[in-house]
């Protein structure tokens, strides 16, 4: 897909997907106001959708890590699913009715740049975390001189695995609206909407894997050992 690049003092951005990310981050700073400005005992129902969320999140990473290095994860984890879900779910608004001079509004997440710099910080957060956990004994705790090549491939999964997310997320959405566009260039009318909901379902699901995976390399990288 063509973005719209912008060259500003020798950098390129892409600002289609730049505009589309602010336009996720302003949602989700609007939404979280609205919701926390006259919080309840008695919930209303966007009060106790994002607390399922955080309650869910809560549960998964006290089982994986414990109650304590949850607490200081959850922001984190939480951030990563409220915005991939969001930015998924905006591409699903009628962007092509916008026309740019090259290019076309879309959800960020088909743009690799943008999948990779969420997988990056993922990388450098448990990696930093591992370090400070367990010292430079994090990079060779599994080695060992009888196997040494998968040692070595332990050690080279550390820096590769979080990219894995990156090429999923980039993928499953660039797919799914390369199929809704699609058809509905072939059939305007009423064929692309079951795809259409469908993506939603994707949506979900593909910020619920980047966020869980996520929190499993945060916890192997921070759990000691019995």
């Amino acid at each position: 897909m063509h973005h719209w690049i912008a060259n500003i003092n020798g950098f390129s951005f892409n600002m289609d997907t730049l505009i589309t990310m602010w336009i996720t981050m302003a949602l989700l700073i609007v939404v979280s106001l609205i919701c926390t400005r006259n919080l309840s005992i008695f919930p209303g129902k966007l009060q106790f959708i994002f607390e399922s969320i955080i309650n869910y999140f809560a549960q998964v990473t006290s089982s994986n890590m414990g109650e304590k290095e949850a607490k200081k994860h959850l922001p984190l984890l939480l951030t990563l699913f409220l915005f991939i879900l969001t930015a998924n779910s905006i591409g699903q608004l009628p962007w092509r009715l916008i026309h740019l001079q090259t290019g076309e509004l879309a959800s960020p997440n088909n743009d690799i740049n943008m999948t990779a710099a969420m997988a990056i910080v993922v990388s450098i957060y448990y990696i930093y975390y591992g370090v400070r956990k367990k010292g430079f004994k994090f990079f060779i705790e599994n080695f060992k001189i009888e196997g040494i090549i998968m040692a070595l491939v332990d050690l080279l999964e550390i820096f590769v695995r979080p990219f894995s997310l990156a090429l999923r997320l980039f993928a499953n959405i660039m797919a799914g609206e390369i199929l809704i566009f699609t058809f509905v260039g072939m059939f305007s009318i009423m064929l692309p909407l079951p795809f259409m909901l469908f993506e939603i379902f994707v949506a979900v699901v593909q910020a619920l894997v980047f966020t869980l995976l996520s929190s499993t390399y945060i916890a192997l990288a921070v759990n000691q050992e019995e």
